[in-house]
């Protein structure tokens, strides 16, 4: 079998028929060990490759020839950089034309109209690599696929020695599916740092993402500073410190130090943006309102339509919310913007002046989700404005202010955006919908006219547990990779004119540092990237997953930090007629056994290997299970307490 998959590998190579089909494709024979093409693995899949004969070798000494245009500057410096650090090879640069350049980067004279804006082509051959594109964000997204078809030692941070710096000769054409590709990054429930976003930047545009939706306000502190607005930054942006599981908090006493936080000035934003844009990536702001504002309330109270918002603090990760019923939530205390107070427009259009003034991107996301009503319910000034105004559902006071706002919105020159909730009481048909809650109301949206990002829940939440709760931080749902990458932001029987692209959202009420925000968004982060990226035809799990694996490499290189969780045993568990306990397991990719133990120790592949259901002793306290390739783990020990299966199991 291995010299006919052998053979017809060379056959294809020698007609230069594509391969796309075949390489990164992974092949499990009887010992569990997958058959890969590993020179070719690229992430997101590209539109077509040819593999050619041979291999182009790195010379000593690199010349990049690239035109003068300063949108290249940030390309040539980022692929300068990459192949100096780890190879150690002299690399110069220059402008003008040279037959022996080792990599040429051409902005094509005549328009290519089959790559786009931010297509490229991209051509391996045995002494020369040529990318050409219609535009400069070709040329960088080209360059991250040549990164990719270097050894991954490439990713390194300093020198590696004795690696033979090699990549195959290939043909690429490549173009996204969409032109909207984005991550949300929020920064309001736990702040990271101008260098953080940046890094996270860095880690994006390798996978051609080019937005960053940065939410910038919520119930846990405000980020952005805004001239005239003190408060906003100096209370709003401040709380205290607790660690454990955000939402279950003690409330803070009055005598606990409100000192964790931060904010960016608007210098800081100045920075991000430009740094965003010499990679290609624009930064949408949000500033979240009417509900998700106690910060600004607790910065100004006479914001709320509450009068004991006086005492309100911003939120420290305590119970603000009751779920008990579902969505929209009750709330505890008034987190909510009141719509019939005109001071409360004063201060949006203070705020969406300053953020249109800074931030070039053309929308500027509201939010406008979980608005917490009970309130509003109940208040004389909202009595009013619905008699005033002549509205019949509190819906509808919610519709009378995104209205509102989205003309401040558009006085400032930019689009208005927000999340799907604003649909319920009625939006203009200008206004942009992000659609979370599922796909329905995306494609509702889209049918009725909108523009539409999809970022639905039960495929693009990076803040959901990506395996079993005994190893995850606690959150109310899981998303594991292989649903993820299920993911297809164009709906059938949508007119897709109307879907800009999709968005994964990391959510961080969970996420304390840059190191598990780069946990939860990579390997999900991959998926989403080439949901959005490529031909939704070209989508195959085990063709991408023996990608992902290839990457995973890569990432170890690079010193990023991503979940192995696909590699995790997934339990099961019912009760039989006798109500024993019967334990399935299972895994999210084929060709893995799993190994397990009750006896408390730590179980290899030496140990009892997992074939049917198991029933646990009589006085086992704990189920352990790991898994393995072949004779290789690849999975983490899992520890399932036989208490937690009962529970699990329920009663019967």
């Amino acid at each position: 079998m291995r010299l006919i998959v052998s053979f017809f590998l060379l056959l294809l190579a020698s007609t230069n028929i594509s391969a796309q089909s075949i390489e990164g494709t992974s092949e499990t024979f009887s010992n569990n060990e997958p058959v890969t093409n590993t020179e070719i693995a690229i992430i997101p899949e590209p539109v077509s490759v040819i593999k050619q004969t041979g291999h182009f070798i790195l010379p000593a000494n690199i010349t990049i020839q690239a035109g003068r245009s300063a949108e290249l500057k940030q390309t040539v410096a980022f692929l300068q950089e990459r192949l100096t650090t780890a190879t150690g090879h002299y690399v110069t640069t220059i402008s003008t034309p040279s037959p022996t350049a080792t990599f040429k980067l051409i902005l094509n004279e005549k328009t290519d109209a089959s790559i786009g804006a931010e297509g490229y082509q991209l051509s391996v051959g045995l002494k020369q690599v040529t990318i050409r594109a219609n535009k400069p964000a070709g040329l960088f997204y080209g360059v991250q696929t040549l990164l990719q078809l270097l050894p991954k030692e490439i990713e390194s941070k300093e020198l590696v020695k004795g690696i033979k710096w090699t990549m195959p000769c290939v043909e690429i054409t490549d173009f996204p599916r969409l032109g909207w590709r984005g991550l949300m990054f929020d920064v309001a429930r736990h702040f990271f740092t101008k260098q953080e976003v940046k890094q996270y930047i860095d880690a994006m545009v390798r996978y051609k993402y080019n937005i960053l939706h940065l939410h910038l306000a919520d119930d846990e502190g405000w980020r952005i500073e805004i001239k005239g607005l003190p408060k906003l930054t100096e209370v709003g942006a401040w709380r205290v410190n607790r660690t454990g599981t955000f939402g279950d908090f003690i409330p803070p006493k009055p005598e606990e130090p409100r000192n964790y936080g931060g904010f960016y000035t608007q210098e800081d934003i100045k920075e991000l943006i430009q740094y965003a844009k010499e990679r290609f990536v624009n930064i949408m702001p949000e500033i979240d309102v009417p509900g998700h504002s106690l910060a600004a309330i607790a910065a100004y109270p006479e914001l709320s339509c509450t009068p004991d918002a006086v005492n309100y603090k911003v939120r420290s990760g305590e119970k603000i919310m009751d779920w008990s019923r579902g969505a929209p939530p009750l709330g505890i205390v008034d987190n909510t913007l009141c719509p019939a107070n005109e001071k409360v427009y004063v201060f949006l259009d203070t705020v969406f002046s300053q953020i249109a003034k800074l931030f070039p991107f053309e929308y500027i996301h509201v939010g406008g989700d979980e608005v917490a009503r009970n309130f509003w319910e109940k208040n004389d000034q909202v009595a009013a404005l619905m008699k005033r105004e002549g509205l019949k559902t509190i819906p509808e006071v919610q519709a009378y202010f995104e209205k509102r706002v989205e003309q401040i919105i558009t006085a400032k020159g930019k689009k208005f955006m927000a999340w799907d909730e604003v649909l319920e009481g009625g939006v203009s048909q200008s206004a942009a919908v992000m659609s979370w809650r599922d796909m329905k109301h995306g494609t509702e949206a889209a049918k009725a006219g909108h523009e539409v990002v999809m970022s639905p829940t039960q495929f693009a939440y990076l803040d959901y547990m990506q395996a079993d709760v005994i190893t995850e931080p606690k959150v109310y749902a899981s998303l594991r990779l292989s649903k993820s990458y299920e993911f297809d932001p164009v709906p059938e029987g949508v007119n897709p004119i109307y879907i800009k692209g999709g968005q994964a959202n990391l959510w961080t009420e969970q996420v304390y540092n840059i190191r598990q925000a780069e946990y939860m968004t990579w390997p999900r982060g991959f998926a989403i990237a080439e949901s959005v990226w490529s031909p939704k035809e070209k989508k195959n799990w085990p063709n991408f997953f023996a990608r992902t694996e290839q990457h995973f490499k890569r990432l170890d290189i690079a010193e990023t930090k991503y979940a192995p969780s696909v590699y995790d045993p997934i339990f099961a568990v019912k009760r039989s007629a006798d109500r024993q306990l019967a334990v399935s397991l299972s895994t999210e990719v084929e060709g893995l056994d799993m190994y397990y133990s009750f006896d408390n120790s730590f179980p290899d592949h030496f140990y009892p290997k997992y074939t049917t259901p198991l029933v646990p002793p009589i006085d086992a306290k704990v189920l352990k299970v790991i898994t393995y390739r072949g004779k290789t783990p690849v999975g983490r020990m899992m520890n399932m307490p036989i208490e937690e299966l009962e529970k699990r199991a329920g009663k019967k």
